[in-house]
């Protein structure tokens, strides 16, 4: 069993996670069930399914998990293209999150690569 808290995927995709929280609190209200409820989801997914994936057993396991975790970074990435489009949240934080999000893709990538290698 892998130790989650050592990843450092684990770390940022929690801090993004975070940064998530922080911006889409003040989306517009009528986004509370909508945006805000899909990115924050996506945000904590991608974190959890790091965690998850790190019990278990097999590399194939840790591998589907990471893929998962993958998934959700790409789900969040569209959502804040459109939440910038829509003009939901300010270029600054677009562009932070942004870099973030596609550091830890990468990170994740990198990882599942080594993992089923």
């Amino acid at each position: 069993m892998r130790n989650f808290r050592k990843l450092r995927i684990w770390w940022e995709s929690k801090d993004l996670a975070l940064e998530i929280y922080r911006i889409s609190a003040d989306f517009p209200k009528e986004e509370k069930f909508g945006l805000v409820s899909q990115m924050r989801r996506c945000s904590i997914s991608i974190c959890s399914n790091i965690a998850e994936g790190c019990s278990r057993e097999t590399e194939t396991n840790f591998a589907y998990y990471l893929s998962i975790s993958m998934g959700s970074a790409f789900e969040l990435e569209t959502q804040l293209m459109i939440c910038r489009d829509l003009k939901y949240i300010r270029v600054e934080d677009f562009r932070k999150i942004f870099e973030m999000l596609n550091k830890l893709q990468r990170g994740i990538s990198s990882l599942r690569v080594k993992v089923i290698a």
